[in-house]
Formats: C-alpha cells, structure tokens, sequence
C-alpha cells in the first residue's frame, strides 16, 4: 500500500469536511435553517440525477456531472460561499475561488489533483454539455428552495426578476423542457411578492 498516497488522500477528505460549516445564504425548504455548501452539493447531485431526462443534450455522462456536483463548491472551505447576487462579492470571486482551488487541490496524490482540478475548471467554464447541465441544476436547487420559501433569499437581497431571468438563462438551452417552469415559478413570485418585478 503506498502510505504517502493515502495519507494524502486521507488528509484532503479531512479537509473537505469543512464543507459541512460553509453556510450559503439559501435556507432549508421548510425554512427552519440555512443551507450548507455540502447540503446543496448533495441535493444538487440528487436532482443532477433525477432530472437527467429534461438535459437538452441526450446521452451526457452522469457520473461526471455528478462528479462536479460533489466537487464544484469544495473552494470555497477557503473562498467562502459568494451570493449569486452580490455583485461585488463577484468582483474577485474568480481569484479567491482560483487561490482556493490551488490550495486545496495539492493536497491530493498528482494524478487527482490533476483529474478533480480538470473537472472543476470544466464546471466553472460552462463549455461542455455536461457543465452546463451541470450549472442549469446548480442555478435551479436554490431558485426552487427561494420560491418554495416564498422568495426567502430574494427577498432579503432585494432582488428582482430581471436578475433571476438573468441567472436562469442557461436553463433555456441546457434543460429546455423546464423553462417553461422555470418561468411560470419566476411570474407567479412576482404576482405573489416573493420577487421584485
């Protein structure tokens, strides 16, 4: 057995742990508590799988997007969660998710470093079919969370329906037969006041 390896690997998944304490800004579906990043990682797997039939690309690889979905928030143990609608939080996102990336990462044995880094880097680019599947279901999990909380984290980011279309978007081409509701969801908040019009 090579111990160096797995003690690398071993120390990595220790680390990853604190994934568990990172708190996004979305709250639980029943609303009695914040989310955190390794909650929605996981929910975001699960719906990657359930929803697999509405992609708009046939055949994608399911195990690499779930692998993303495990994988696309672990940088932010050190970047922290930035709210998608903090316009200057995103300011530097890109570096402080980029640093946090090259820390974590280099705890594990080359070869994974390498692999987990690739597929993280192909999320975040939104190039292939899979990484924009992959971002529609990571844009849909909290925009489902906010309108069955009743516009919980919209409304406490004043944010308006121009902005959520906005963010939305990649679902009209990576998961075309839920945009319809997607958009019924985004009106009805409006006509409700889940949602700043």
């Amino acid at each position: 057995m090579e111990t160096d390896r797995l003690k690398r690997q071993l120390t990595f998944l220790m680390e990853c742990d604190k994934l568990k304490k990172i708190l996004r800004r979305t709250v639980l579906m029943d609303a009695s508590r914040r989310e955190n990043d390794a909650e929605h990682s996981w929910h975001f797997a699960l719906m990657a799988s359930t929803l697999l039939e509405y992609a708009g690309t046939p055949g994608l690889n399911e195990c690499k997007i779930l692998r993303m979905a495990l994988l696309h928030d672990l940088v932010e143990i050190y970047a922290g969660d930035t709210f998608a609608y903090d316009l200057k939080g995103h300011e530097d996102k890109k570096d402080r998710e980029t640093s946090a990336a090259d820390k974590l990462f280099s705890l594990l044995p080359k070869d994974q470093e390498n692999e987990f880094r690739r597929l993280w880097e192909e999320f975040d680019a939104m190039e292939t079919p899979e990484a924009q599947y992959a971002a529609a279901i990571d844009r849909f999990q909290p925009f489902l969370h906010n309108y069955i909380t009743e516009g919980h984290t919209w409304k406490e980011g004043n944010v308006h329906s121009g902005q959520v279309y906005e963010r939305m978007e990649i679902l009209r081409y990576a998961m075309p037969e839920l945009w319809p509701a997607v958009d019924y969801m985004i009106q009805d908040s409006i006509h409700r006041g889940f949602l700043l019009p």
